[in-house]
């Protein structure tokens, strides 16, 4: 009866064991780290319009740790991959996206009062200007996601719209 007992007590610790390793926080599962899981999805993007102009894709990878993008365009002539993630050793989230022309982009922000995704380039040095480039996420009422990409100069004014798209969920 005492090796049964042993038995039991022996399997009983290894079972709690097994379930405080299993209940442990996985390292991206904070709400900074979800702050951007609102973009995840499969998308259709529109214009002002309502033109469509691509597809987008957003998936979680790494355990959740990375968001990655896959982008194409309606005339499939231009995709691009972006990998976003959320730095805990500085608090910001970052964006590095990479297209089919060669394009880079780094940005790096956080979500603002609104719960808009703001992330910002470093200061671009130009022989015509220096300029951010800054892109912007929003949720919207009925869980599309607008995104604007916008050139500011150094004062924050605006220099020139470059993308403006509206994502509706096609998942």
């Amino acid at each position: 009866m005492k090796l049964v007992n042993l038995s039991v007590i022996i399997l009983l610790l290894n079972f709690n064991y097994l379930i405080s390793q299993n209940n442990e926080s996985c390292a991206c599962c904070t709400e900074d780290h979800k702050a951007f899981d609102f973009w995840i999805g499969d998308w259709t993007v529109y214009n002002s319009e309502g033109d469509i102009i691509g597809a987008n894709k957003i998936v979680k990878k790494q355990d959740g740790c990375v968001l990655q993008e896959n982008w194409t365009s309606s005339n499939q002539t231009n995709t691009g991959t972006s990998y976003n993630f959320f730095d805990s050793t500085d608090n910001i989230w970052n964006q590095v996206w990479i297209s089919n022309t060669g394009n880079v982009l780094k940005l790096k922000g956080n979500l603002n009062s609104k719960g808009e995704m703001v992330l910002k380039s470093e200061l671009v040095e130009d022989s015509k200007g220096d300029y951010y480039n800054q892109i912007t996420w929003s949720k919207n009422k009925d869980s599309s996601v607008t995104q604007k990409w916008i050139i500011i100069d150094e004062n924050g004014d605006i220099l020139r719209d470059v993308f403006s798209g509206i994502y509706r969920r096609s998942d």
